[in-house]
């Protein structure tokens, strides 16, 4: 027969208390400063305090008052711009709230354990932030879980279990009954013998059925493990904790990107979640010498961070320069992920063409660590980061590893073809056109037959400034919507602007060519850094003729082959030459025929292939 529990009623809150009360006036001065109240901010405070907090106030708005009257308003103007920001929040919170806020170690009274977690986390304030109270065992226990992360099923799991422990309230103060119930135990964790150890040890051993469980006296790890998910049981009596991962985050499913799509191939894409992500990984690369090594970022976000390699293929000084990067990182938040990282920790500026390289496709992640890279996962963002990397990792796809080699080349060859046109295209048909002389035999046809009503470059720079438009709308436009707006886009605006003489109708051709090429290129960042590049040669071309295209595209060349990307050469096997790497970048090579990585990742092990 169950023995009866009786239980204290609940405890009102500060914020109920609060509440019930009719609100003050607020005191306002003359130039709309909210003034604060003669009442204390907390009823539980002593006299004593609160009497101070009233001379203190009463002091300040003395001084507030002898100030305006002596100087008028530029004097308080300029008392409050030398004031420091810290030091105004400071003034704002009275001496208990700033306890509580940097109060660490756990209170055994559940009081003020809710006041600390009020001033830290917003209990009572965030309607998400939950602290359930329960008896368990004769022990007062309370549960502590954001709402949106706890998982409903782990949680009435865990407290099912903990309904057993009813029968134990009373050997929890014999020594006998401790001897039998806190056996050797398989769970490892620290014991610190300190006030009600004991009863948290009893719970952690016999009572939780949850395989990752850990205990803690610090109140900011379990703050920190709550946010990210976990759930936490404090023991009134105790100064330990008991954390629990029961997190359960919203993510969608693994679909295949729209980015980098194939036609044969697996149709799994990395999504926003980060363990669901390195699993994948996991999945395809089942070498125990894989290591995914976790970071944190961002003073509030406190963005989980992963760093992925194997350890007996990867460059060691890579990885070690990558991680010191990631941990000079200081920054309030990371709330875009990948980008925001790569902009701290690689340090481009100005430059437009990317020097990492990004993929949603758990394979070819794969692939890149099998190669001797490093992979950086970023909590939040299906898009993961692969190092070093060059200007040729950025024209390669899945798609031409999944046909044959003989197909697998030819569409390589083609996707080089649609890249230089994006890049050459326009400025070489501008030129030839406005310097007829450069016109080679047989192309004399080049040209338009009839002149248009808008000079040629104008006619380029506005359709290139509407492709453009186009492609942001069309990323804000509804799918049903999408097919109707490429319909307006080449018909009305296309056809109607050419029949009215505003545009010549190679321009219209030319330009789609380029477009097209453009769309080609496999990595997106890519393809807009080339865009600016044909807008800058084509502008050169225009003013300079045949030297300004000339030294345009020698300094856009020089330029990338001076770039490094963790000390990889961006132009690399290029410039550097490496004739055995370019012949692999040219041409699609059979999976058998590779018998070694490349030497651009200074790989500890070089054999892809066992030897037999």
């Amino acid at each position: 027969m169950m023995r009866k529990i009786p239980i204290r009623p609940k405890q009102i809150f500060n914020g109920e208390r609060a509440a019930s009360k009719e609100e003050p006036k607020l005191e306002i001065d003359k130039e709309g400063n909210i003034l604060p109240h003669d009442e204390p901010a907390e009823e539980h405070r002593s006299e004593h305090e609160a009497e101070l907090e009233r001379e203190k106030r009463t002091n300040t708005r003395e001084d507030q008052a002898d100030g305006d009257d002596r100087d008028g308003s530029h004097h308080v103007g300029e008392r409050a711009r030398k004031e420091a920001p810290s030091q105004q929040t400071e003034d704002k919170l009275t001496r208990e709230e700033m306890k509580y806020k940097k109060e660490d170690h756990i209170m055994p009274d559940f009081r003020e354990l809710k006041r600390a977690l009020e001033e830290q986390v917003g209990l009572n304030k965030s309607f998400d932030v939950v602290f359930r109270e329960m008896v368990f065992g004769g022990s007062k226990v309370g549960i502590f879980y954001y709402n949106g992360f706890a998982k409903d099923t782990v949680l009435t799991a865990i407290l099912d279990r903990l309904s057993y422990a009813d029968g134990l309230g009373d050997s929890l103060n014999s020594n006998r009954a401790e001897e039998k119930t806190l056996s050797d135990s398989p769970i490892h964790h620290a014991i610190t013998e300190e006030k009600g150890d004991k009863r948290v040890q009893l719970f952690m051993d016999a009572l939780i059925p949850h395989i990752q469980v850990k205990q803690t006296n610090k109140l900011s790890e379990v703050i920190d493990n709550v946010s990210m998910g976990a759930s936490a049981f404090f023991f009134e009596g105790s100064s330990s904790a008991i954390i629990v991962d029961t997190k359960n985050f919203p993510v969608r499913s693994t679909e295949e990107p729209d980015l980098e799509r194939v036609v044969r191939g697996s149709r799994d894409g990395f999504v926003e979640t980060l363990l669901t992500n390195v699993t994948l990984v996991r999945r395809r690369i089942r070498d125990p010498r894989l290591k995914l090594e976790i970071m944190r970022a961002g003073r509030r976000t406190h963005t989980d961070i992963c760093l992925a390699y194997i350890d007996d293929i990867c460059d060691h000084d890579l990885v070690e320069a990558i991680r010191d990067k990631i941990k000079t990182v200081k920054v309030d938040g990371l709330p875009l992920a990948e980008k925001q990282l790569e902009e701290a920790i690689v340090g481009t500026g100005w430059n437009p063409y990317p020097m990492v390289r990004y993929s949603e496709r758990p394979d070819v992640v794969s692939v890149h660590l099998l190669e001797g890279h490093v992979a950086v996962f970023v909590d939040t963002s299906p898009s993961v980061m692969i190092m070093p990397t060059t200007f040729f990792h950025h024209v390669q796809h899945a798609e031409e590893y999944r046909q044959t080699p003989m197909t697998g080349s030819y569409l390589r060859w083609v996707r080089f073809i649609g890249i230089m046109a994006s890049l050459f295209l326009l400025p070489l048909w501008f030129l030839l056109v406005t310097s007829p002389e450069l016109k080679p035999a047989g192309l004399e046809f080049i040209g338009p037959q009839k002149a248009a009503k808008l000079p040629l470059l104008l006619q380029f720079l506005i359709a290139e400034l509407g492709i453009d438009l186009m492609r942001m709308a069309a990323v804000h436009t509804p799918s049903p919507l999408a097919t109707a707006m490429g319909l307006v886009a080449a018909i009305l605006v296309g056809d109607v602007a050419v029949k009215t003489g505003l545009f010549v109708n190679e321009v219209i051709l030319y330009l789609a060519v380029a477009a097209v090429g453009t769309f080609a290129t496999p990595s997106y960042e890519l393809s807009l850094a080339n865009r600016l590049t044909r807008l800058a040669l084509l502008l050169l071309a225009a003013v300079f003729k045949v030297p300004g295209l000339v030294i345009g595209t020698t300094v856009w060349f020089i330029y990338l082959a001076t770039r490094r990307s963790y000390n990889a050469p961006y132009m690399w096997p290029f410039i550097p030459f490496n004739f055995k790497a370019l012949n692999h970048i040219m041409v699609r090579k059979p999976f058998l025929s590779v018998k070694t990585r490349m030497s651009l990742t200074k790989t500890s092990d070089s054999t892809r292939q066992p030897e037999q």
